[in-house]
């Protein structure tokens, strides 16, 4: 019988694992990608000879990967090297405030109360009780969930556990809950930035994102060779298992034919007949029409005010001194609630942006390395990268007040032009068509937008969603589960539509 032809858009995280859970089921999988490697926003650059992850630096979640490569007969241990971490971060607000936030909750309350007194450090507990609870809560119902609204959010919590559903706080925003956990405002800083890795702002997200204080409580990791080794894992066991990989090559549009998805038409005007297609992109690129008009009814458009913060980085190698770096350190503004204004009110760069910087020749501890190392320095920009071109003034501001922060704080960058390589949001944009620069889909802003994330599904049979714009969110473990709920959805419908054709199942057995 004829084996179930499949094309995966894209070869980010989402669109990987998909093509990974369907190539190891025996279908024929073809997997078509603009850019030259794999990874999507998972990518390294090159900065003066060497290979610097410029895009996720943080690894969460373990247990996701951990499933998926137990699904395909492999172990991540086999695979990954990786190195768990105890300080999750080291943070500055001067030269002398600073604070490791450690994995251990009691080291964690221990360095809290010798910042901010012993009370913060009683009410830190309590808000590490909340976001446990937040996140034991969602994780089947929602996080795992498919297509989760709220009336099947309720019907999974269940009636006897509607009054946890309640003490998640979901109509309060994440910075209303944290005013109540904590007197300090540097806390409320330090816990509100949670709400970035969404590309949020925590003034408008909903308290439910402090469950992301309890996902990196549950553990972080290292990746021996860098983050950018996941994308390779991933894309090595998937052609193992026969799925086909075309780099640099477009898709300009999905075909369509007696009401389903029937294949895509590249960029070069070849045809790629399939049974289903899975669309790892960003559902703005989807909706305004980047994969052909016949699916862009699929989404909602993003409108501009709803996008997600979109980033300047710096990826520099470069000799440092002054402030003890370990992998993950944030030095933080003076004036948090003005930052998120610029961004998110007046669109503009922050006057007195928080800076990231993932130093990443270190571990969790102080050593230095003795000469240059890699480093990638963060700020956050609102995705107007599809508008006219930002003043190069402004950038400079910004690029200035960023580094004279972390001399402020006590770090020295011996920068260097030529060992230097900034990205922009229009540069996001170039790199990711139609979002503007933005870097997590749509924001997360007020208790409706956990909903609106479209699922795996759409109103077009055989089309299938992943990618971080979809649900369950942002970020690599929350596209894997993306991609993994893809494949699935693709599965059950092929299942359920063909009473002829073979559809492979786990466990080397296979039924009509």
């Amino acid at each position: 019988m004829r084996t179930q032809r499949v094309v995966v858009i894209g070869a980010g995280i989402g669109g990987l694992v998909a093509a990974l859970e369907l190539a190891s089921l025996g279908l024929a999988v073809t997997v078509v990608e603009r850019a030259a490697t794999p990874g999507g926003k998972l990518r390294q650059v090159n900065v003066d000879g060497q290979q610097l992850d410029a895009g996720p630096t943080v690894f969460t979640m373990r247990w996701v990967f951990d499933e998926i490569l137990a699904g395909v007969n492999a172990s991540l241990a086999d695979y990954l090297d990786l190195q768990p971490v105890d300080v999750l971060a080291r943070h500055a607000w001067s030269v002398r405030e600073r604070l490791d936030l450690f994995a251990d909750t009691a080291r964690a309350a221990d360095a809290i109360g010798a910042l901010a007194g012993p009370a913060e450090a009683k009410r830190y507990r309590s808000f590490c009780a909340q976001a446990r609870r937040i996140y034991q809560t969602l994780e089947r119902p929602f996080i795992c969930a498919a297509r989760p609204g709220l009336p099947g959010l309720v019907r999974n919590v269940g009636i006897r556990n509607l009054d946890d559903l309640w003490h998640i706080q979901p109509f309060a925003t994440m910075w209303q809950a944290l005013s109540a956990h904590f007197h300090d405002p540097r806390l409320r800083q330090l816990f509100g930035r949670y709400a970035t890795y969404c590309g949020s702002s925590p003034y408008a997200a909903p308290a439910t994102l402090m469950l992301i204080a309890h996902v990196e409580q549950q553990g972080v990791w290292l990746v021996r060779g860098g983050m950018y080794r996941i994308a390779q894992v991933l894309t090595e066991l998937a052609a193992a298992r026969g799925a086909q990989f075309r780099y640099a090559e477009e898709a300009s549009g999905v075909l369509v034919a007696h009401g389903r998805a029937a294949g895509v038409l590249l960029a070069t005007g070849e045809r790629l007949d399939a049974d289903a297609v899975v669309v790892n992109a960003d559902t703005a690129a989807i909706a305004s029409g980047r994969l052909g008009s016949a699916i862009a009814s699929a989404v909602r458009p993003t409108p501009r005010a709803r996008r997600s913060l979109s980033a300047i980085t710096w990826a520099l190698v470069a000799r440092t001194h002054g402030f003890p770096l370990v992998r993950h350190c944030v030095f933080f503004s003076q004036n948090y609630a003005a930052e998120f204004d610029d961004l998110f009110k007046h669109r503009r760069l922050p006057r007195q942006p928080t800076v990231y910087v993932c130093a990443q020749d270190r571990t969790d501890t102080e050593a230095a390395t003795g000469g240059p190392e890699r480093m990638l320095c963060l700020v956050n920009a609102p995705a107007g990268g599809d508008a006219p071109a930002t003043d190069r003034a402004e950038i400079e501001r910004c690029e200035r007040s960023a580094f004279e922060l972390l001399e402020r704080c006590g770090l020295h960058v011996q920068r260097r032009p030529e060992a230097t390589v900034i990205t922009t949001p229009r540069d996001f944009e170039r790199l990711f068509p139609a979002t503007g620069g933005a870097l997590y889909g749509p924001a997360t802003h007020g208790w409706r937008a956990t909903f609106r994330r479209p699922g795996p599904r759409c109103h077009i049979p055989g089309l299938y969603l992943a990618g971080g714009s979809t649900h369950p969110g942002p970020g690599v473990p929350m596209a894997a589960l993306s991609g993994r709920q893809a494949a699935a959805s693709l599965l059950a419908d092929l299942a359920s539509t063909s009473r002829s054709a073979m559809v492979a199942m786990p466990g080397g057995t296979s039924t009509r």
